[in-house]
């Protein structure tokens, strides 16, 4: 199998087809839902769709740019993370990432954002980076943070905050 990148303990590769139940089950996961509500599926077939056309996109290195990440000891597939354009913005991405319940709060995010920062900078140009995070949400917030993201603007009546609670946007300049 051929990865994208590696980590110390995860490797990330092109998403597959095959993945498509375990990322349903790990974007189903309340957390998920919670956090990132237009980040889920409403059932593996939608999930197999969105995995198709990420696959794709990722074969011809397009924006958005999805991957899925494993653990490197085991192989299991415990999450996914991507950038995608920010309209308007040549050069600037916003990154994104999931990883399952289960292997939260072992630092894989934070191990995966500054890989998947690296690597959107040497292979896509990128001259920025930005993490949009729903208020509240301590742990992504941390994430960014530790890889250098710096807190810019606070955003309201974003249509990915269906709450209404506003969205912290964070930006790492290369």
């Amino acid at each position: 199998m051929e990865y994208i990148f590696e980590t110390e303990r995860l490797r990330i590769r092109t998403i597959r087809t095959d993945d498509a139940a375990r990322l349903y089950e790990i974007h189903a996961d309340e957390a998920v839902k919670k956090w990132i509500p237009n980040e889920t599926y409403k059932d593996t077939e939608e999930a197999r769709e969105a995995v198709g056309f990420f696959a794709g996109r990722a074969a011809r290195k397009a924006l958005p740019y999805v991957l899925a990440v494993e653990l490197k000891e085991t192989g299991e597939l415990i999450g996914d993370t991507g950038i995608n354009e920010v309209e308007g913005k040549p050069g600037e991405v916003e990154i994104g990432f999931v990883i399952c319940r289960e292997c939260r709060g072992k630092g894989y995010a934070a191990e995966l954002v500054k890989a998947m920062t690296a690597y959107a900078v040497s292979a896509f140009q990128i001259t920025a980076l930005y993490g949009r995070v729903m208020k509240g949400n301590a742990a992504s917030e941390s994430v960014l943070k530790k890889n250098g993201y710096r807190f810019i603007a606070e955003e309201s009546g974003a249509e990915d905050d269906p709450y209404g609670n506003g969205m912290l946007i964070y930006r790492k300049k290369m």
